[in-house]
């Protein structure tokens, strides 16, 4: 095209002699050679097609004026004007601000182009003069231009208009738009070239961002479909896309151009307020006020926190203590209850009195409580609408946003990275990652936020891949201990079933044995009579307030389960008062393939009792788990519980100071804002030898007295949380996932180590033949086949899942050890 104006390409080839170029061999002249960019810019600023379409620019300007203006008389008389405008034009207001950033930018282009036609090709002034005109367009990223359309056909459309902005037909402009439509873009993009020497918005085609021309493409059609992208200046730009998907969420590379070397989130805080020094407290009554009041639910709430006030203060000044005055930085926490809003309905709050689930409440009022005792500024959002209505700009200033899982749409304002999900069953990564669960399957009416699965926090430790929140028991003190082993009455029992549907039909059997040995106690809710659904011989108290209810429990010999509800708190609150909890065994395991309450959650996980984490965790003397259909083993275990005797005993990780600990682990250690890169083995800082070389040792290495190998302690680790210190390599069996693996090793399974153990040296450390080593996207990976030997490698890290298996592979495991009695902290995690 340049060539047909009269303006010679150039290039010089080996024997010296010009020759025609063109393509990207031009861009790179001209990007490389400060003389090819001044000849091209002096071509491009003076060619007459580039003058005719100023002109006509300036004479679109005056008709859209006219018709600003004017009114809208052109759509009255179309057949008398040379213009027609369709009904979308904005108000004269709008369009006279529109039009005066399109005729300044006219202006300063028109004055400096006379001037610029007469550059000399050796003058620095002259460049300098060039720079100003890029400068001076630069100046106008904002303006907003209309649609144009030239013969039916969309021709000119500012790149920053939105749906609303102005349509316009020209046709009788059509001769001179086409003929210097392709002109005026190669000069704007030239501009665009010579000033960043790149294209600065170009989609990356990055590794190490495998979803961002995904995303890309996902905002280009949705972006309209919350305000909350324009309030992150997203303006319909490939741009503004690429710097929300950088520095708001983590999808695509940081834009070099942008002067950022971290996402700007963290940045900006730390800029404008500088970090503070969060001081525990002692003193809950802000909290409580916080809480608010006007539902029955939040009065549990509040009276749970009042009653365990004493120990949260002595279990704040034992981790005071531990952590030896260690700086902690005070953060921002917005808190949305959302089971508890009007909007999800509410269903716990009218049952609180009425013997409904209690379980979400005792754990909400327990991390609000810890939150607080930390030390950390909190907000308490109890509303849809007050969610939706708090200020975009505060939504920011939050490094913790605490959701339920019940909220089923994230807000875009919710910087994703801040996001935790309280999530009582878990959720697996394969139902976590949209795309993949759509296309295999795994789609449910929960999950598939594309979350980081360590961002779901669970009310037990049963999913690794998730985060362990938990809450907290009532711890006795030394007193209260003597008391209940001298008052425990040997023959007494206290049935889990607080609602009249869990003592319907397929229990008599059971029932019979036990009231042979002992006399049964309920607690089950009812109004004017006695429920019939309870046998006679059962004495029931009706439903207990929490006081009376721990009293009846520090009596009681055996508190025994019917099979549901599943994982809640009252088993650990029995076992914390002396009692042994007595539990029926599920087989076949039930899960969300065979059991109406686990389908739609998202997880696969197989339930093989009442209280997984009870027998797992705790075990006999404390637990027992058994098969109420064989009464034979049924009537021994009775025997057997009137026989022994137990102390009362709580998991550390479930007292307050336990849960402190966690919780100040997590708050300080984990920031899934700043993008985990992948793992390149070849970049780690190898030892040298005595004559200089680089020494190519293992990565891991066999532990000692252990199946399992570990980090080599000559290579320097990369920093980790939790360190890599804690790791521990192991293969499970085929059909195996590497929670079981793990699990029976002494371990737990670790995802935030999986990104060190996806590559080759892994593989070659527990001596796998591979024949092939493909990188693919499954929930299984890394993984291989003895038989075929074959090994894949994981390409997308929100798959990476301790939970995943596979009849076909053994799966490359990163286990971890853990402290006693906190599962979710390595030995080295303080």
């Amino acid at each position: 095209m340049l060539r047909a104006l009269g303006c010679p390409l150039l290039s010089t080839s080996s024997s010296g002699v010009n020759s025609d170029v063109s393509g990207d061999s031009f861009w790179k002249m001209i990007t490389g050679s400060t003389d090819g960019k001044i000849m091209v810019r002096r071509c491009l600023v003076t060619f007459k097609p580039f003058r005719i379409f100023v002109v006509g620019v300036g004479f679109f300007s005056l008709c859209f004026l006219m018709t600003s203006l004017g009114g809208q008389f052109s759509a009255k008389r179309l057949g008398d004007s040379p213009f027609t405008i369709r009904a979308e034009v904005l108000g004269g207001v709008e369009s006279r601000g529109v039009l005066r950033k399109i005729s300044d930018m006219l202006e300063v282009i028109l004055k400096r182009m006379d001037t610029l036609s007469k550059l000399d090709n050796s003058s620095t002034t002259d460049v300098r003069r060039l720079d100003e005109l890029s400068l001076a367009i630069s100046r106008y990223p904002e303006v907003v231009l209309p649609h144009v359309t030239i013969q039916g056909k969309s021709f000119f459309q500012g790149s920053r208009a939105p749906p609303s902005s102005p349509v316009i037909d020209l046709p009788w402009l059509g001769p001179i738009f086409t003929s210097v439509k392709d002109d005026f873009k190669l000069f704007y993009g030239f501009i665009s070239v010579v000033r960043d020497g790149t294209s600065r918005c170009e989609v990356p085609r990055d590794s190490r961002f495998p979803e961002c021309p995904g995303k890309v493409d996902w905002m280009r059609s949705r972006w309209t479909s919350d305000p909350c992208y324009a309030f992150y200046g997203v303006d319909g730009s490939d741009c503004s896309f690429l710097i929300y998907l950088s520095e708001v969420e983590w999808f695509c590379p940081p834009l070099t151009w942008r002067n950022r070397t971290s996402p700007p989130t963290q940045q900006t805080q730390q800029a404008k307020s500088p970090n503070r020094q969060a001081a525990f407290r002692t003193d809950l009554s802000v909290l409580l006020e916080q809480v608010g009041s006007g539902k029955e639910s939040l009065s549990f709430m509040k009276r749970r926190i009042r009653r365990l006030a004493q120990q949260w203060a002595t279990a704040a000044n034992r981790l005071d203590l531990k952590l030896g005055q260690r700086w902690r930085d005070q953060k921002k926490i917005l808190v949305h209850v959302g089971f508890l809003t009007e909007e999800s309905g509410d269903v716990f709050s009218p049952k609180v009195l009425k013997g409904g689930p209690l379980g979400e409440m005792v754990q909400w009022a327990d991390i609000l409580t810890a939150l607080h005792v930390l030390g950390h500024n909190l907000k308490i959002s109890m509303s849809v609408k007050e969610l939706q209505g708090t200020s975009l700009i505060l939504y920011r200033m939050y490094v913790w946003v605490m959701l339920c899982v019940g909220l089923t749409v994230v807000p875009c304002c919710l910087s994703r990275c801040h996001i935790r999900v309280i999530d009582t069953f878990g959720t697996e990564p394969a139902y976590n990652h949209e795309e993949y669960a759509t296309l295999h399957g795994y789609r449910t009416n929960w999950g598939y936020w594309n979350l980081i699965p360590r961002q779901y926090m669970t009310m037990f430790p049963h999913t690794p891949d998730n985060s362990f929140m938990g809450f907290v028991s009532e711890e006795l003190n030394e007193t209260e201990k003597r008391s209940i082993s001298q008052n425990k009455v040997n023959n007494m029992a206290v049935v889990y079933g607080k609602e009249a549907s869990m003592w319907k039909q397929g229990k008599e059997s059971f029932m019979e044995i036990l009231h042979r040995y002992m006399e049964v106690h309920g607690t089950v809710y009812y109004e004017t009579q006695r429920p019939p659904e309870v046998p006679p011989f059962v004495k029931n108290h009706g439903l207990l307030p929490q006081h009376e209810l721990q009293q009846l429990l520090r009596k009681a010999k055996l508190f025994i389960g019917f099979g549901f509800p599943y994982e809640g708190p009252a088993p650990l609150e029995a076992i914390a008062n002396g009692c042994i909890f007595l539990q029926p065994k599920f087989q076949p395991p039930h899960s969300s393939l065979n059991h109406d309450f686990f389908r739609g959650k998202p997880t696969s996980r197989e339930v093989f009792s009442q209280h997984p984490y009870a027998e797992q965790y705790i075990g006999r003397p404390h637990v027992m788990t058994v098969d109420y259909n064989n009464s034979f083993e049924f009537d021994s275990a009775i025997q057997e519980i009137m026989k022994i005797k137990v102390e009362p005993y709580l998991p550390y990780e479930y007292t307050c100071e336990g849960m402190l600990e966690r919780v100040h682990a997590y708050i300080q250690n984990q920031d899934f804002c700043v993008p985990e890169p992948p793992f390149i083995p070849t970049n780690l800082s190898l030892p040298r030898s005595a004559s200089g070389s680089r020494m190519l040792g293992p990565l891991f290495v066999p532990l000692p007295n252990s199946t399992a190998l570990g980090w080599a302690p000559n290579m320097m680790a990369p920093a980790a949380w939790p360190p890599l210190s804690s790791l521990r390599l192991l293969v499970s069996q085929e059909g195996q996932s590497c929670v079981e693996a793990c699990h029976s090793a002494g371990f737990v399974c670790e995802p935030a180590h999986f990104r060190f153990i996806n590559n080759k040296e892994a593989l070659r450390g527990l001596e796998v033949q591979c024949e092939v080593v493909d990188s693919e996207i499954n929930h299984v990976l890394p993984a291989f086949s003895v038989m075929r030997r074959e090994c894949g490698l994981q390409r997308e890290p929100l798959l990476f899942s301790c939970a995943g298996y596979s009849p076909k592979y053994r799966r490359l495991c990163p286990c971890r050890d853990f402290r006693p009695e906190q599962v979710a902290l390595c030995r080295d995690c303080l």
